[in-house]
């Protein structure tokens, strides 16, 4: 292969793509943790932050110029390398799950079609399941490299638990592919975008699939790895500047890929209703549909963080008894009632 037959402009577009879903990964989840606490001041009836800038929007500047401005300290009895790479593996799995996820349809630039999409794979569904289950590797090496009994009770707490809501949330994600067909992301929102959502179709197993993605995320009332009144701070309680800095981006990363994710599969994505009959420019459409797929990713946010404010942390034997007993015996259930269903319709 010589220099002439690469296809820069195609290597120039899935860089500049990269570079802005990670932008804008980074952003969200800046900016969740400032949500996160104007969410929280309006239930509990205050104000939240409102002195660094107007509405306190800079606070999250001043929290990250605290975090990288803070004295790395790494534990005398810590393992070295381990330390340093339980949040790098944090950091890193949060953001490649976003690689499958179209963000909207296609522009048309200069005459050549570009694709919102970083990679449209054929397992779009398998790669994200493969990854997100390497995410609990970062909390465990962490937890376990800190030398701490806090720190390896909340990595004990977050392998089986993710281990556990991993189960009922792959068989929720098979029921979506017999009723599919596909395993690509963009195969499933083009389905949704000249017929129904499924979640009309999938009521149960979007249930179970937003349950597991609180579990999966560590987000209350699943939030035992952290629980800071049992375990003072669970995983990540040796680490200090950046290095803590990434494990509280990557949970927030995690909870904007998951909202991403949840409205890509069971309400539609990109589409909105008559998206193909209001007569716009088709990059206009394409515009539009990356605005719907935002906000209703937005609404899923903020679910998550409403949920944390309202319910209560579970005890860790309610934990493991929903998600054994109640979670994956209802996943089976919706598997078995999907399957016949398709089947029925076939025949």
């Amino acid at each position: 292969m010589t220099l002439l037959s690469i296809d820069w402009f195609f290597i120039i577009e899935k860089v500049l793509l990269i570079s802005g879903v990670l932008v804008l990964s980074l952003v969200v989840a800046m900016y969740s943790t400032w949500g996160e606490r104007k969410v929280a001041a309006w239930i509990q009836d205050r104000l939240g932050p409102n002195r660094a800038g107007f509405m306190g929007l800079l606070q999250p500047l001043a929290d990250g110029g605290k975090l990288f401005f803070k004295e790395e300290i790494i534990p005398t009895n810590a393992n070295r390398f381990l330390f340093v790479l339980g949040p790098s593996i944090a950091m890193l799995v949060a953001c490649m799950t976003s690689a499958v996820i179209p963000w909207g349809d296609t522009l048309v630039i200069a005459g050549r079609p570009v694709s919102l999409q970083i990679a449209d794979v054929n397992i779009g569904i398998l790669f994200i399941f493969g990854v997100v289950s390497m995410g609990v590797y970062g909390i465990m090496i962490g937890g376990w490299a800190s030398n701490n009994k806090y720190s390896l009770l909340a990595s004990v707490r977050a392998a089986s638990q993710i281990i556990s809501y991993e189960l009922p949330m792959g068989l929720a994600l098979i029921a979506l592919l017999m009723l599919t067909g596909s395993l690509s992301l963009k195969d499933i929102v083009e389905q949704q975008r000249h017929g129904l959502w499924n979640v009309v179709y999938q009521p149960l197993g979007f249930f179970i699939f937003l349950v597991c993605a609180f579990a999966e995320c560590n987000r209350a009332p699943f939030d035992l790895p952290e629980a800071e009144n049992e375990l003072n701070g669970g995983y990540h309680l040796e680490y200090s500047s950046m290095k803590l800095g990434f494990f509280l981006f990557a949970e927030y990363i995690n909870m904007f890929i998951s909202s991403a994710l949840i409205a890509t599969m069971y309400f539609g994505g990109y589409a909105f209703p008559y998206m193909d009959k209001l007569g716009l420019d088709p990059n206009m459409v394409t515009i539009l549909g990356f605005v719907a797929l935002f906000l209703k990713t937005l609404f899923f946010i903020f679910f998550f963080m409403w949920v944390r404010w309202t319910v209560p942390r579970f005890r860790y034997d309610q934990l493991m008894r929903l998600g054994w007993k109640i979670m994956i015996p209802l996943a089976l259930v919706n598997m078995l009632i999907t399957g016949a269903l398709v089947l029925a319709r076939q025949h």
